[in-house]
């Protein structure tokens, strides 16, 4: 059924459709809306979950450990800072090999304080197991928190994934959104049969001391699973596809690209906005186009070096930032072509949108005009630097 929705109230749908037996989270904005809901559901008993109320993230992260280590589904939401300070139990979670799915309403992180949006939160926790999807739109975030619980929960897989929106664009803006029928979801995602789980008469341990003849191997088996999750993601979408009529490659999409001369590789919403410049150029007679990387863990390499092989120039844009490295994503796809013969001429890095800044179509165009000349690394669009100047005077 299509409806007119803001998106958290939407994720909290599709959350209660998936029927967690356990949610616990402790709000933070701007993720407060979803939790708020699904809290509703549960005190309305439109939802048979216990809901853990707790003091903070730490505690939530900590509480959905121990219910997915008891064989519950289960389900946690957080932002920002929240994100944080759950990180010594997400690490956890992935070690223990604990699947759940987590919502990160993206928030940039601080000091300062800000509450908008940008990637930098998320993307620092990249290397702790978890998989992570960014999403587009409203539809895509509603349908990959469904397909990222069957995911998790696939028996070859057994990873935790967090399913990153943008904050406020995302979380707080309304779409036409079409809800899947609950009766569809139950076909498409049956209930949670744990391979093994905490249980008194039969004891297990888990995530215990594992010394340095055994630890390595863990680590390799988990990274190993990531790799799995790449051939496993496609043929999951197509079953998605076929119960509910939307189809996702689950990795990437590509808009435009075939005949490109000019590509911009994003993720999250921007992707919209950089759909549109696309089309203004285009009916100009202006070949750009876009690859929108959805999957950023695992990291899609040989998708993304299929798709730009033949790209003479690329602008990869960075909404997180590596303080005094390169940015994350645009140093993972430059490492996409590393030993590779066919490369692009020009492959770019812009940063853009940090702690919320507008990312206008503007923006998106300057950032095509730039790619046109020498390669650029690290190049700040929309900085102002009078206010560097304030700053240091």
């Amino acid at each position: 059924m299509r409806e007119f929705l803001e998106g958290s109230l939407a994720v909290a749908r599709i959350i209660k459709a998936c029927k967690p037996g356990v949610i616990s989270a402790y709000p933070i904005t701007p993720q407060t809306h979803m939790v708020e809901e699904l809290a509703n559901f549960v005190a309305n008993g439109e939802l048979n979950s216990q809901f853990v109320n707790v003091e903070s993230e730490h505690s939530a992260a900590s509480v959905v450990l121990g219910s997915v280590a008891a064989g519950v589904r289960s389900y946690t939401a957080t932002s920002s800072q929240g994100l944080f300070y759950m990180a010594e139990v997400i690490f956890n979670i992935a070690g223990m090999r604990l699947p759940l799915v987590l919502t990160c309403a993206n928030r940039a992180i601080s000091a300062p304080i800000s509450i908008w949006n940008d990637h930098q939160d998320s993307i620092s926790l990249r290397d702790s197991g978890w998989i992570q999807f960014y999403t587009e739109n409203l539809q895509e975030t509603v349908d990959f928190h469904l397909i990222s619980y069957r995911l998790s929960e696939d028996k070859h897989i057994m990873l935790p994934v967090m399913v990153c929106m943008d904050g406020y664009t995302l979380t707080h803006g309304i779409e036409t959104i079409d809800m899947p029928d609950e009766a569809k979801v139950d076909s498409f995602l049956p209930p949670y049969k744990p391979l093994y789980k905490l249980d008194v008469d039969n004891p297990l341990s888990f995530g215990p001391l594992a010394d340095p003849d055994y630890y390595m191997e863990t680590r390799y088996a988990i990274h190993q699973t990531h790799k799995d999750v790449l051939e496993i993601m496609p043929k999951l979408t197509s079953e998605f596809s076929r119960v509910f009529g939307r189809h996702y490659n689950g990795l990437i999409e590509e808009y435009h690209t075939k005949d490109a001369e000019r590509v911009i590789v994003a993720m999250g919403s921007v992707c919209g906005t950089v759909k549109e410049v696309i089309d203004e150029l285009r009916a100009k007679g202006k070949k750009v186009g876009l690859l929108k990387i959805i999957a950023y863990r695992p990291f899609p390499a040989e998708a993304i070096y299929e798709a730009l092989k033949n790209i003479p120039k690329v602008a990869v844009l960075d909404r997180s930032l590596s303080l005094g490295s390169y940015a994350p994503v645009a140093s993972e796809v430059k490492a996409a072509f590393f030993g590779k013969k066919k490369r692009p001429e020009v492959i770019s890095s812009f940063v853009v949108g940090i702690g919320g800044r507008d990312i206008t179509k503007d923006s998106i165009k300057e950032v095509l005009r730039l790619v046109n000349g020498r390669e650029k690394s690290n190049e700040f669009i929309d900085l102002k630097p009078e206010l560097l100047k304030e700053e240091y005077e």
